[in-house]
């Protein structure tokens, strides 16, 4: 079976660029012919290796060097750069004859089911319903947000299947036919566990709004300073970004420099989770977000934000984590602190957290993604 899979870039260190490395491995251990087709890789290196026999292929449209222009401009630039590349991935669906084309849900998802190369068509949404809403745009750009929202029900309808990530987010599409839930694997993790010992509070994430780190910022000038100056209590974020310098500036404005930092990305995150006491997660919102079951599964629990969507499905509260009231910096700063404080807490939730793996193991979620792909050939 041959699959083309359709993502804007490979080159950013993202949760979502992490779930299709680990699909394709999979899928290409088990004879899978598989293509990654990009519009946004700007001729960058894939950040994760890639198995050889996987095609990539950018077809060069970038859409995302039009995020500085004026909204009538990026509109306009927009329509452009979506004919041509509906134009180019005709060209290059009916060269590839696959017998499956993923959508994760950049903009073809718009006209790839008109495109009748004889391949069933699947939208996989990494995201939840209302994330388009999310950055509360004004003007014309919020009116866009606001149309292509509504678009969107029309859209997923045209799909052979249209996957989610979680319970949650189904909820909010309603009954469709097309409709799917597959959450994002837990791969197994037997090297890197945490001790318990560490007393660092790791966040990781793309430096933009969805992460929403400046609201953990302000959180975490909210720990007391016995904590962090007495104790030795600090904050790492690891992610890179368009808010990189500005959360820097926070950091200094907050005064607390010395005990919370920006880090770069890193290849290797897992012995990162191992070497910290939990996560948070600030997000705005999320799809079935990776970096909780990574960091779960390497015995660290995790408090975080009600976002949509993705974490009531994987947090269990005062058993793996904690969750707190969407947008609540004084809650999520609380937590925080509840965490830090109590190491009877913190040590059972660390025993629990692993069990994720469990409920999301690769074998059952690849599972149901060969199902569904049998299902509609």
């Amino acid at each position: 079976m041959k699959i083309v899979y359709c993502i804007a870039s490979v080159y950013n260190p993202g949760g979502m660029e992490r779930v299709l490395l680990n699909k394709v491995k999979y899928l290409c251990n088990k004879g899978y012919k598989i293509c990654v087709v990009t519009t946004d890789q700007q001729g960058k290196a894939p950040f994760y290796q890639f198995p050889q026999n996987v095609e990539l292929i950018d077809l060069g449209i970038n859409y995302s060097l039009d995020n500085g222009k004026n909204p009538v401009s990026k509109i306009f630039s927009y329509l452009k750069k979506r004919r041509l590349h509906k134009e180019l991935l005709t060209k290059l669906l009916f060269e590839q004859r696959p017998d499956i084309t993923v959508s994760l849900y950049p903009s073809e998802s718009s006209f790839i089911p008109d495109i009748k190369d004889g391949s069933k068509k699947i939208l996989e949404l990494h995201f939840c319903k209302f994330f388009r809403l999310q950055y509360g745009r004004k003007g014309l750009l919020g009116l866009a947000d606001r149309y292509r929202t509504h678009q969107d029900e029309r859209i997923v309808k045209r799909f052979d299947k249209f996957v989610v990530l979680s319970n949650e987010d189904a909820g909010y599409w309603g009954p469709l036919r097309n409709l799917e839930v597959i959450p994002n694997a837990a791969l197994e993790n037997k090297e890197y566990k945490s001790d318990g010992t560490s007393k660092r509070v790791i966040a990781v994430g793309r430096l933009d709004y969805q992460k929403g780190f400046d609201r953990l910022l302000k959180a975490w000038a909210l720990i007391p300073k016995e904590l962090t100056k007495k104790e030795g209590w600090h904050l790492d974020i690891f992610g890179q970004g368009e808010w990189e310098k500005m959360l820097q500036q926070m950091i200094f404005q907050l005064g607390i420099e010395e005990s919370a930092k920006i880090n770069a990305p890193t290849n290797n995150i897992w012995k990162e989770y191992a070497e910290s006491a939990f996560l948070v997660m600030s997000s705005h919102y999320e799809g079935f977000p990776m970096v909780l079951i990574e960091a779960m599964s390497c015995g660290i629990p995790a408090v975080a934000y009600d976002f949509k969507c993705g974490a009531k499905d994987i947090i269990i509260p005062q058993e793996n984590g904690l969750i707190v009231k969407e947008g609540d910096i004084e809650a999520l700063a609380t937590a925080m602190e509840h965490l830090i404080r109590d190491n009877d807490l913190r040590a059972k939730m660390a025993a629990n957290a692993p069990q994720v793996t469990q409920r999301y193991s690769e074998q059952t979620v690849m599972a149901k993604w060969e199902n569904c792909f049998k299902s509609i050939l």
